[in-house]
């Protein structure tokens, strides 16, 4: 990957402090909410195996291993499908951030940059416009290059959560 020129270097250093003050905030709320779920799931599963137990000996201790194994799978559901929300939120979070860059003059460089890298990756044909939302988009024949502000805060956020590598653990 091709460095950053210098005179993009204050561009860069707001959108990485941007993005990782809403991934620390975002990190913050998944850590708590995955204790609360967590907390609730294992109250549920106690509560089911300790009705399972009263059940009888034999029959007790086959319903217990199976109603405990569901509630592991649906707690782990349940953390899962919040851990992919939170993911969501903070790629969501992102692109809005960005979006509120409309108007800024550093932005104007920035575009100015990613129509360059445009050319240089799909070569001086490549047909470069503006995007919605901020950025470029680059065709060349059947190959099409997506530079747009909010598909670059989406990958943004996702490298950071990618470089976290489980930020819940």
């Amino acid at each position: 990957m091709t460095a950053w020129p210098d005179e993009l270097a204050p561009v860069r250093r707001a959108m990485a402090r941007a993005a990782q003050l809403e991934a620390d905030e975002l990190l913050d709320d998944a850590a708590r909410e995955s204790e609360s779920i967590a907390a609730r799931a294992a109250a549920d599963a106690e509560a089911l195996l300790e009705a399972a137990r009263e059940d009888g000996a034999a029959a007790g201790r086959a319903a217990a291993a199976l109603t405990a194994a569901r509630a592991r799978r649906a707690a782990h559901r349940r953390v899962l499908a919040e851990r992919e929300r939170l993911r969501d939120e903070l790629v969501r979070r992102s692109v809005e951030a960005v979006a509120q860059w409309e108007g800024d003059a550093r932005l104007e460089a920035f575009v100015r940059r990613l129509t360059q890298r445009c050319h240089e990756l799909m070569g001086p044909g490549a047909d470069v416009s503006a995007a919605p939302g901020g950025g470029v988009v680059a065709v060349h024949g059947t190959r099409r290059l997506d530079l747009s502000l909010p598909v670059l805060a989406a990958r943004t956020a996702t490298a950071l959560l990618d470089e976290a590598a489980d930020p819940w653990s």
